[in-house]
């Protein structure tokens, strides 16, 4: 089954994006590469059980199986050892990628409490995106009985433009409803 957003990418976005900066080549037109989200948890050293709970949560919102991050290095005022667990992360790419997006924008965004919209100045100077999120139980997916303790994600969505200017025309083209913008509905006809 064909993802509903990569669908208006390709029928969409792409013709407007090469008609708004003009590329002469349709492989400079910027397209989203993966997406990777990450989870922080800073009390896995001392609670196992919390950091299996953020990995198991991250699993069900991704679809994937998260990799467990390790400190590269010991800080002593952290109490922290080089090699201990202290998050998890994944990067979703293809098929799985589309499908995650359409939720994140579609269901996932507009269940945020007092959401005014997102920032366009958190992109990175290379056309990435990341934006963070302070609560799991954002996502529809997560059982708020069984979560153990909230706790926030960084989501980073990566594109294949140098150019902050092109990844925000291409991410609020795809939906991401930026501050003082319109969002784009998608599947409307225009």
């Amino acid at each position: 089954m064909e993802p509903r957003l990569k669908t208006h990418y390709e029928n969409h976005v792409r013709p407007k994006l090469l008609e708004e900066f003009g590329f002469v080549n349709p492989h400079q037109i910027p397209r989203v590469v993966k997406v990777v989200l990450n989870v922080g948890v800073g009390d896995a050293s001392r609670d196992q059980k919390l950091l299996e709970s953020a990995i198991d949560e991250l699993g069900i919102i991704s679809g994937q199986k998260p990799l467990m991050n390790r400190a590269r290095k010991s800080i002593s005022n952290f109490q922290l050892r080089e090699g201990m667990p202290v998050g998890a992360s994944v990067t979703l790419r293809r098929q799985k990628m589309w499908f995650f997006l359409d939720r994140l924008i579609n269901t996932t965004i507009p269940r945020i409490r007092d959401f005014r919209g997102l920032k366009s100045r958190s992109f990175d100077g290379r056309g990435n995106y990341t934006m963070g999120i302070l609560e799991q139980i954002v996502f529809p997916e997560i059982d708020y009985d069984k979560v153990r303790k909230i706790h926030g994600m960084d989501i980073t969505v990566v594109t294949s433009t140098n150019d902050n200017a092109e990844g925000r025309a291409l991410l609020r083209e795809l939906g991401f409803p930026f501050r003082g913008t319109v969002p784009v509905q998608i599947g409307a006809t225009a």
